[in-house]
């Protein structure tokens, strides 16, 4: 029975990703009524949870702390296409989105990822186990990233209002890539035991043995099908995203909420991946993957964002204001105080998804 459900699982992963493509070519550029909008919902979300699937071959093949890195660079990419081509077609009123969307990312992955996985590992286990030393890393360098592209835009005066300057952007930008490189680096080879799962006495575990790793043959075909699911939950988001705009705007909704959209979106493969992780008592790899995920966010996006901006005509604004400044730095304390024992009850998990619940509302209700 258990290996039926797996051929039946490898099945309907292959096929989504196909048929996400050939609807993306079919829907491309035009305007779709209600009923195709719908068909590209379902497909969309599919194609989301095919990538995870594909994501989790490939990882298995490689191991951690790749894995995670695997899965992390492959949301991102979702992310900064879906940012770079809204920004492109949405002028003037696009300016704030890339802000938005990278805020909401830091605040879905360090807040909402990081409580559900304490939460249900803790439940579960008894306590989340960890180990401190990577994930301090690893929050260090978010709390870097995000201070320096979404902070800083807010009280520099080379241009008004929270706008970097050419230079300023650049330096952001060029910043950004480098803090991410230097992460990747310590991450995967000068301390990569560091970021590997441990046990409740504290022992590394090098590999997990629940299953053997899929051949080589099986994780280059997964990889391909990842890339053909990532387009197609690209491009079909793209098609989708004016209904999205247009509900929101029908709503009586903020503007930043399509960025709470877009951002959940791309983030759902890493969730759910970080989830099982957590109930397999992986809590290491949970917060590799929401962690790493928020780093990639802005390591990435706002460097991409960037050199976009050369050609998409409206100003950038990446500065926060106060309100989501004040999210940001509580949330900063909060995980650092969750990180610095190397475990966590239920009450650490509560407390970020109380966070990440706040910031829900007030993207409702500024």
């Amino acid at each position: 029975m258990i290996t039926r459900l797996g051929a039946l699982t490898w099945q309907w992963t292959i096929f989504v990703p196909v048929l996400a493509v050939v609807l993306l070519v079919f829907t491309w550029g035009r305007h779709l009524p209600g009923a195709v909008v719908a068909l590209v919902t379902l497909v969309l979300a599919a194609s989301v949870l095919a990538a995870v699937h594909h994501a989790e071959v490939v990882a298995h093949r490689v191991g951690e702390p790749f894995g995670s890195l695997v899965l992390a660079l492959a949301v991102t990419i979702i992310e900064v296409a879906l940012i770079v081509t809204l920004m492109a077609d949405g002028g003037a009123k696009s300016s704030t989105l890339a802000r938005d969307t990278v805020f909401a990312a830091v605040m879905i992955t360090c807040n909402g990822i990081v409580g559900l996985c304490l939460l249900v590992a803790s439940l579960r286990h008894g306590t989340a186990v960890f180990n401190p030393e990577g994930t301090g890393a690893a929050l260090a360098t978010v709390a870097t990233l995000a201070t320096l592209s979404l902070v800083l835009p807010t009280f520099t005066t080379s241009k008004p209002g929270p706008e970097f300057s050419s230079v300023q952007l650049t330096f952001a930008a060029l910043s950004s890539l480098i803090l991410y490189g230097l992460f990747v680096a310590t991450q995967t080879v000068r301390h990569r035991d560091y970021f590997l799962p441990i046990t409740r006495q504290g022992e590394v575990i090098a590999a997990d043995h629940h299953a053997p790793p899929p051949s080589a043959r099986t994780a280059w075909t997964s990889l391909g099908l990842l890339g053909l699911a990532l387009i197609g939950v690209v491009g079909l988001a793209k098609g989708v995203s004016p209904t999205i705009e247009s509900g929101v705007k029908a709503a009586g909704l903020h503007q930043a909420v399509v960025g709470v959209i877009i951002a959940l979106l791309v983030l759902l493969p890493e969730t759910i991946s970080a989830l099982r992780a957590a109930r397999r008592d992986r809590v290491q790899t949970s917060l590799n993957l929401a962690l790493g995920s928020a780093m990639a966010s802005i390591g990435l996006t706002i460097p991409a964002v960037a050199l976009a901006s050369v050609w998409l005509s409206g100003p950038l604004v990446l500065g926060l204001g106060s309100t989501h400044m004040l999210l940001l730095a509580l949330t900063v304390v909060v995980s650092s105080l969750t990180v610095v024992p190397g475990r966590a009850t239920p009450l650490q998990g509560g407390v970020h998804l109380v966070l990440f619940a706040a910031y829900l509302e007030l993207a409702i209700n500024p």
